[in-house]
């Protein structure tokens, strides 16, 4: 039987499917309840006089950048290893997982990436810029879900999926 992965990186891939697997659950229960209800521009100014939806939010984007950081930085980069490849930068790990197809877009994941910085930096300051970036993140959660779904799919091809025993 050949192998079409290198089994010495078989365990940081698993870990690192079983993190985001846990990530993108805790993501897409805020997004979920925070996105239920009608985001607006009115919304978006009472923040300052709602603690529970300040929260929400703040879980919401603690959530997002940490998945699409986790993606970026060890997800893709430990399934890239595991076959057989090494990007080194960012771009190059975008790069790459577009190619084999686990990215759809390596621009659109940048900017998801900015949007991030957006929602940390502009929270109270520009009511206009937090509600467009707010809902631009809204639209570009299921990409990041996507991303995981695909790499698992990936490791069920290669016939690895009973070995990492993920749920």
């Amino acid at each position: 039987m050949s192998l079409n992965y290198l089994p010495e990186h078989r365990e940081n891939a698993r870990l690192a499917l079983e993190l985001a697997k846990r990530e993108m659950a805790h993501l897409a229960y805020t997004h979920s309840t925070l996105f239920s209800q009608t985001i607006t521009l009115e919304w978006v100014k009472s923040l300052s006089e709602r603690e529970d939806l300040s929260e929400k939010i703040d879980a919401f984007v603690s959530r997002f950048g940490r998945l699409q950081d986790h993606i970026g930085e060890k997800l893709i980069p430990r399934f890239a290893a595991l076959l057989g490849e090494s990007p080194k930068s960012l771009l190059d790990v975008l790069a790459y997982a577009e190619k084999v197809g686990w990215v759809d877009s390596a621009a659109k994941f940048v900017g998801a990436r900015k949007l991030r910085n957006l929602l940390v930096h502009e929270y109270m300051a520009d009511a206009d810029l937090f509600l467009e970036s707010l809902l631009a993140a809204n639209n570009a959660t299921p990409m990041l879900m996507d991303v995981v779904n695909k790499i698992e799919d990936h490791a069920k091809s290669l016939g690895i999926y009973s070995v990492f025993n993920v749920d």
